[in-house]
């Protein structure tokens, strides 16, 4: 997950870490948390890059590069 977020375009400059909190072999399930520095308000920044379809549409572009 680092090298995903911290080499986007859209969120590189943003990202500070990432940590997986839980992980589970049985169900092969992951929860993470990631940390982004974000800058002082923006008009629709908040809204639009840091909404979390965008966060995780940025991961899901990443899996699909690699196929």
């Amino acid at each position: 997950l680092t090298d995903v977020y911290s080499s986007s375009p859209a969120l590189g400059r943003y990202f500070r870490s990432a940590q997986v909190v839980y992980f589970s072999n049985e169900s092969s399930t992951v929860f993470y948390q990631l940390e982004f520095s974000v800058p002082p308000s923006t008009e629709g920044f908040m809204e639009n890059t840091m909404n979390p379809d965008f966060i995780r549409n940025v991961l899901r572009q990443d899996i699909y590069d690699e196929d």
